[in-house]
């Protein structure tokens, strides 16, 4: 036997050539397993993987975790199945600094977003915040997480990192209903980002003239009356 080929059967069994142990890469083969199952929506296989150990916060290569991979892959139930292990971070956040509450928000999933608030998923997280990203869509189910999101005090003029607000957000990407929403829920219709862009200017910038109009009209509601000579 060579050198070589004692080498390799030490380490088959975790040892050394001196007999001591070497690490060996824990739950070989599972990881490959965990992010294949989740592209497959393999709730089971996931359901599996956890009960033998594998942690439900493991990222991929590109420092994506597995709660917000199957929010954007739509894997329902492979969320479930994350979302029943009871270490599972509802926190985590990606390499763009997404958390899964942001992407269950820019999906318009209202279940999902319902269940990762029940965990308390944080509404007002700094930077891009999920009330940002429920603005960015113009479905009803966008217009409802609006809602729930406000109900848990998230902050409705959060400033992105380039000072955009959700209401920006709506005005450019979303529904004319979710601009109203958020105009009456109190957003402030004159703030301005780095660029010095208002909501208004977000609006016209494609068109939506029904969207500007709204915010002007509330622009309008906040001028002080004044009498007439």
């Amino acid at each position: 036997m060579t050198v070589l080929d004692r080498r390799t059967i030490l380490a088959a069994f975790g040892l050394t050539a001196c007999g001591a142990f070497i690490a060996l890469p824990a739950n070989a083969g599972a990881f490959e397993d965990f992010f294949i199952a989740i592209q497959r929506d393999d709730g089971d296989a996931i359901t599996t993987l956890l009960r033998r150990g594998f942690d439900p916060n493991t990222r991929d290569p590109n420092g994506q975790v597995g709660l917000t991979l199957a929010l954007q892959n739509g894997s329902l139930k492979a969320f479930a199945a994350l979302m029943a292990a009871r270490q599972v971070n509802v926190e985590a956040r990606n390499a763009q600094d997404e958390s899964p509450l942001m992407m269950a928000a820019l999906k318009g999933n209202v279940d999902a977003v319902k269940v990762l608030l029940a965990r308390d998923a944080d509404v007002n997280k700094t930077g891009w915040a999920p009330l940002h990203y429920a603005s960015s869509a113009g479905s009803p189910q966008h217009a409802q997480i609006i809602s729930l999101l406000l109900e848990r005090h998230a902050y409705i003029d959060a400033a992105s990192p380039n000072g955009t607000t959700p209401l920006m957000m709506a005005a450019h990407y979303g529904s004319t209903e979710a601009v109203q929403l958020l105009l009456e829920e109190g957003a402030d219709p004159t703030l301005k980002n780095q660029l010095g862009l208002t909501a208004t200017d977000f609006a016209m910038r494609v068109g939506r003239t029904e969207s500007a109009e709204k915010i002007a009209a509330a622009i309008r509601r906040r001028q002080p009356n004044r009498g007439k000579w």
